[in-house]
């Protein structure tokens, strides 16, 4: 009499071959779905219309030794409770840049879902001042365009970007 346990088992080339199948198999499969949602997650995308900003890649530099020569320095702050914007321009001998329209864009670093612009007033001390929605704490990006009315041709005069915490 024979008795099934004392059957042994026989590894054999075809378990050997669906073992490497599988395993291969699984791998393929994980490295497909992380490589769908690599892509599907981020458009690889750094700049908005790279070609049009590379033509006037010159036009930038010009307007960034222009403002250079100017000497102006700014402080963007934004409020404690994070419902007010304000700039402060000084030119190079710490007198305040009166007339200015500036626009400003405020949001997050990583994302522009909350992002907005808004355009700044001028307070009788110099200062430039937005009412904005309030804030969530963290970090934000202050991007500021300023043009002088006066001055209209010559375009922006002024650009400045700074990071900006709010702290909670």
């Amino acid at each position: 009499m024979s008795n099934s346990s004392d059957q042994t088992f026989v590894l054999t080339g075809r378990h050997v071959l669906f073992a490497l199948l599988g395993f291969f198999g699984i791998v393929f499969a994980v490295n497909a779905y992380f490589i769908d949602q690599a892509l599907s997650t981020n458009t690889g995308v750094v700049s908005n219309e790279p070609y049009r900003k590379g033509l006037k890649y010159n036009e930038r530099i010009a307007a960034a030794e222009r403002q250079a020569e100017l000497g102006w320095h700014d402080e963007i702050k934004l409020a404690a409770a994070g419902d007010r914007l304000s700039i402060n321009i000084r030119d190079k001998d710490g007198k305040a840049v009166n007339g200015l329209t500036i626009k400003a864009t405020l949001g997050r670093p990583a994302s522009e879902r909350e992002d907005i612009t808004v355009t700044l007033i001028e307070t009788p001390e110099g200062i430039y001042e937005a009412a904005i929605p309030p804030r969530a704490a963290g970090t934000y990006i202050a991007s500021i365009e300023a043009v002088d009315p006066g001055r209209a041709e010559e375009g922006i005069l002024y650009r400045a970007r700074e990071r900006l915490w709010l702290k909670p």
